[in-house]
């Protein structure tokens, strides 16, 4: 995804109106997402992207970082039993990530959570929420058809005075799965998606 299609206009301090109860509960569920979605299901994790790139005036606002800086990227797919369930996308100063965040460019396929809920000097900010159309054609988003809505959240964490955001994207095949009424599915249906 392109960083500019994965931020919503506005980010809220608060759930959209309308949403499930299943649908709030998982959005502000606190501590690492994947504790949970492990609880569902086999979960399988695929880095789509890690690249430096400029930052968008957009996320410039919740970082708190000058738009056009440099920052390091990282984009992955989360899937639990073959299914794409949640896409993520985590970036940080690219100087950060030389330094303070710099185990986050050694992750491969270990969630972010790894290095984020052992040390006490990193505190996390309040969530944000926000939602997202899909696009016709857009390729951003794994497994979702133009006009399904991707509800989203994000969170800043902070080390020694430099911000790491990660943001969060629950894919419309997300809440089938946690709903426990998902269809069967052979493993390996989405290979293309590395979910097999």
């Amino acid at each position: 995804m392109k960083p500019t299609a994965a931020c919503p206009h506005p980010w809220h301090p608060a759930p959209r109106p309308g949403l499930s109860p299943l649908q709030r509960a998982w959005l502000q569920q606190p501590g690492a997402l994947t504790a949970g979605l492990r609880r569902l299901g086999p979960l399988t994790l695929q880095v789509r992207r890690e690249a430096v790139l400029a930052l968008p005036a957009g996320w410039a606002e919740e970082i708190g970082r000058p738009a056009g800086s440099a920052i390091w990227w990282r984009e992955i797919l989360m899937c639990i039993e073959g299914q794409p369930a949640v896409q993520a996308c985590s970036f940080t100063p690219r100087r950060a990530s030389l330094g303070v965040w710099k185990a986050m460019r050694g992750l491969g396929s270990h969630p972010l959570a790894d290095i984020l809920y052992e040390d006490a000097r990193i505190t996390r900010s309040g969530f944000r929420f926000g939602r997202l159309r899909v696009r016709p054609a857009s390729g951003a988003w794994v497994a979702a058809q133009p006009g399904d809505a991707v509800q989203a959240r994000h969170s800043v964490f902070v080390r020694q005075g430099e911000p790491l955001l990660v943001a969060e994207y629950f894919l419309p095949g997300f809440w089938p799965l946690a709903r426990g009424t998902a269809a069967t599915r052979p493993r390996g249906r989405f290979p293309r998606f590395g979910c097999g």
